[in-house]
């Protein structure tokens, strides 16, 4: 990174955005492991414990709508001080629940306050040229993937030692301490426009119908990233039965075998400018699709599952890259909003992946989950067909 030629944005502070980011992005996660833990202590059915991953997606994809076009018409570090004290108070909500009711409030709240993570992205693409963007967002790219996937390995370990509890302890603490530490470290920019929020909320719409290459992106990231979430809300559910009868911390340790999607996220950048977005898409999606075909076949057997893992976060998070990549590149004016939309997408699909993956699991197991994420995975290669969007 040229830090001269872009003096707001050095290494330093790209670091800390992608630290931010993966610890933002972790509370989106910390609960899935923890499932059969907190369904054992609550007295939760599986039905009932979907809706707890499920709201933290709702969540998230509410504040995609509602908070992230904000990015363009307020200062983006107010924003994020404000996400930052939500964030600490959805996790305490969250370790004093003594039901279903209060704990998917505070998944609700937890998810919405995670909008950190999608304001610190954008604010990074308009900070770099147009040369080092692909750079810069593989950097926070690889942050969020590691968010996400050690997420589940650190709650795992926390929980097993100190209850579901004290990993939403530690993340009041992580938020804490992330928040102060961007309101001293962001620069203050003044945001590009000046609109009515509700003009804001339309224009998103308006941006969608207008740009063939957001819907594209948009409907491609929702359908993996379904299938995504439909694996990690359940593989828990599944481990911790028969024949394997792991406990929450291994549970968690596939989290570390998922690290795989950070050399994807990282390989993403390179292959983008080499063979181009859609293409680079296209053979990610393809190695998710044979990662739950693996699993799924030989899913009670834990070398499937390593394997299976490995080739689906590799997939996941290489196709990820690209396809934000692909979405900056769009309108330098918009960059939050159009963000919004296509992780609007991206979330709905999340929330779609957890709620029917955990009802799958519950009616039919390990197999119907697979079976599921794979017709997912087949409209995500149709989804990423241009002509389908083409007027």
């Amino acid at each position: 990174m040229d830090t001269q030629e872009n003096p707001g944005l050095s290494r330093r502070l790209i670091f800390l955005m992608a630290c931010a980011v993966a610890a933002s992005a972790a509370n989106l996660y910390y609960n899935q492991p923890l499932l059969p833990v907190i369904g054992r202590d609550l007295g939760l059915s599986h039905d009932s414990i979907g809706w707890i991953p499920g709201l933290n997606q709702v969540g998230y994809a509410l504040s995609i709508l509602l908070i992230s076009p904000l990015g363009d018409v307020v200062a983006r570090r107010r924003l994020i001080d404000f996400l930052s004290v939500f964030l600490v108070l959805g996790s305490l909500l969250a370790v004093v629940s003594q039901g279903v009711l209060m704990l998917g409030l505070a998944s609700l709240v937890i998810g919405i306050s995670a909008n950190i993570t999608q304001q610190l992205l954008p604010f990074a693409a308009t900070l770099v040229s147009a040369e080092q963007k692909p750079k810069v967002i593989a950097t926070l790219m690889t942050g969020l993937t590691l968010g996400i996937l050690l997420s589940r390995t650190l709650s795992g370990f926390v929980g097993e030692h100190f209850g579901w509890r004290g990993v939403f302890v530690m993340s009041a603490l992580l938020a804490l301490l992330f928040g102060l530490a961007l309101h001293r470290a962001l620069p203050w920019r003044e945001p590009p426009l000046r609109m009515r929020y509700g003009a804001l909320l339309a224009s998103m719409w308006s941006l969608f119908r207008r740009h063939a290459v957001l819907r594209q992106s948009a409907f491609t990231g929702l359908f993996w990233f379904a299938a995504f979430n439909a694996l990690w809300a359940t593989l828990a559910l599944h481990v911790s039965e028969a024949p394997l009868n792991y406990n929450t911390q291994q549970a968690g340790m596939f989290g570390v075998v998922a690290a795989a999607g950070v050399v994807g996220a990282k390989l993403s950048g390179i292959w983008v400018g080499r063979f181009g977005a859609r293409h680079t898409i296209t053979a990610s999606v393809l190695l998710i699709l044979a990662g739950f075909g693996l699993s799924g076949f030989y899913g009670d057997r834990l070398w499937a599952l390593v394997v299976g893992i490995l080739l689906i976060d590799f997939g996941v998070f290489s196709a990820q890259v690209a396809n934000q990549v692909r979405v900056f590149s769009i309108d330098p004016e918009a960059q939050s909003r159009v963000n919004g939309v296509y992780m609007l997408g991206y979330y709905l699909g999340a929330s779609l992946g957890s709620l029917s993956g955990v009802q799958a699991f519950a009616l039919a197991g390990w197999p119907a989950v697979c079976t599921l994420a794979a017709f997912f995975l087949l409209a995500s290669l149709v989804a990423n067909n241009p002509t389908l969007w083409r007027r």
